[in-house]
């Protein structure tokens, strides 16, 4: 890594619950291509005055996690198509002042379902409604899938997701199986806060009933910290097909280093960085 130096390039993430995976996977990348440039995760105490300080200070690029995917939207000058499909953003490049909104999310999740070749014909429970859930959706609605059913117990964001997609709505899962089960909520998520782990409420819940893991063949939990959450370690095992939120993590956080680099990294690298930013 270099010495700081003012000819340095920034790039940063927002997120309410920050952790060292983006940064690792970055700055590694950083390191491997020899480039003069830092990546940082903050949380955010006003997100206007955080994107304001990434036009003002000509930060390059600056992921957003939850749950900030929505809100940030009122904050950018311009929505690239892939995020302007979903209305939901998880990445920002500002070239000279004007901040661009992209979603990486998408082709994350359009990839590992090809990558594991889930079949369109099974059934799904999506469990939630954020800026999250709606990349997911409309990859699963893009990839052919029709038996979906949007778990949330916000009724009006679940029904308006459901509905944007041809989906049904549910409140709760109640006794409700499928043959995949998706997990995008909070449920399950760890966070890490000036170097100490930091879980939500919800940090040792299961996000599905074990009954609906058990009666699933695919069990998709987007959380990426920790990678092992409580519902894939219960997925595992019962012997199902898993698919987590670290490979999820891995390629999102790759598409968002090309927008900000230009670079493409070689699988290799890829590999490399991945690597690093699990062994923490």
């Amino acid at each position: 890594m270099p010495i700081l130096n003012k000819d340095m390039t920034l790039c940063i993430s927002l997120s309410a619950r920050p952790s060292n995976n983006g940064t690792r996977f970055h700055n590694h990348l950083y390191d491997q291509l020899g480039l003069n440039w830092i990546y940082k995760a903050f949380a955010p105490m006003d997100l206007g005055q955080a994107i304001a300080g990434v036009r003002g200070l000509g930060i390059r690029g600056c992921a957003v996690s939850m749950p900030y995917k929505e809100d940030v939207i009122a904050l950018v000058d311009v929505m690239d198509p892939s995020a302007k499909a979903i209305d939901s953003v998880n990445t920002i490049v500002n070239d000279g002042g004007t901040l661009t909104a992209y979603n990486t999310d998408y082709t994350a999740i359009e990839q590992l379902l090809q990558r594991n070749a889930v079949p369109a014909a099974y059934s799904v429970l999506l469990r939630g409604a954020g800026g999250m859930a709606k990349a997911t959706a409309a990859a699963l609605r893009d990839a052919g899938f029709r038996d979906v059913t949007v778990i949330a117990r916000n009724e009006e964001a679940g029904r308006a997701l459901a509905g944007l997609y041809g989906f049904a709505w549910r409140a709760d899962v109640d006794s409700l199986t499928a043959d995949m089960i998706i997990n995008v909520t909070p449920i399950g998520m760890a966070g890490s806060m000036g170097g100490s782990m930091a879980g939500g409420p919800d940090a040792e819940a299961l996000s599905f009933p074990q009954e609906a893991v058990d009666a699933a063949t695919v069990v998709f939990d987007v959380v990426a910290l920790p990678a092992e959450t409580p519902l894939i370690k219960a997925a595992r095992a019962a012997g199902k097909t898993v698919i987590t939120g670290a490979e999820v993590a891995t390629i999102q956080a790759l598409e968002q280093f090309v927008l900000y680099t230009g670079i493409r990294p070689t699988d290799e690298q890829v590999r490399a960085a991945e690597d690093f930013m699990r062994d923490q």
